[in-house]
């Protein structure tokens, strides 16, 4: 049975978000946005609700979010933690085809900049290095599809995401 929807998962900072808007574009598919749900559903900022609850506490609060979410025919673009909250993967491996972006550690570094505003789930004392070496291996497990978009216009990256989509749709 065919997928319904494209599930991008990834390190903040590698297009999650503006690669999914475009995708959605090309497919005529809906998109969503779970940072976005989460920050509706709470009223407050990412980073806020991260310093209010805690790392452990956002994670519950977002697997819980994709753990229930069933949409028909879109991008969900996710928060860079989706991956740690298995209930909430099953359930988007069951929704829809998983891609991967892919992007270096530099690449991360130079995109983000300050992350202190991102919202990013770091442990106390981690960096973005160790936050990044400790997520890629739970990437690499939950993705059915993985597409590095270092040194390619996001525009670029949507079409070869499409095209790897369908062609593993055409498998099915």
């Amino acid at each position: 049975m065919r997928k319904q929807n494209v599930v991008l998962i990834g390190m903040p900072g590698c297009g999650k978000s503006t690669t999914g808007v475009l995708l959605a574009t090309i497919m005529g598919y809906d998109f969503v946005d779970t940072d976005l749900l989460i920050i509706k559903e709470e009223g407050k900022k990412l980073a806020e609700i991260i310093e209010e609850i805690g790392n452990e506490g956002f994670n519950k609060v977002e697997e819980n979010l994709c753990a229930t979410l069933h949409v028909k025919h879109s991008v969900i673009a996710t928060g860079g933690s989706v991956i740690y909250g298995p209930r909430a993967m099953e359930n988007l491996r069951n929704e829809g085809m998983v891609v991967f972006l892919d992007v270096p550690l530099a690449e991360i570094e130079k995109r983000i900049g300050d992350y202190s505003q991102r919202g990013i789930s770091l442990k106390e004392g981690q960096s973005i290095e160790d936050l990044f070496e400790e997520r890629r291996p739970l990437y690499l497990k939950y993705a059915d599809i993985v597409v590095n978009t270092t040194d390619t216009e996001l525009s670029d990256a949507a079409e070869t995401v499409v095209g790897l989509v369908e062609e593993e749709w055409r498998k099915l």
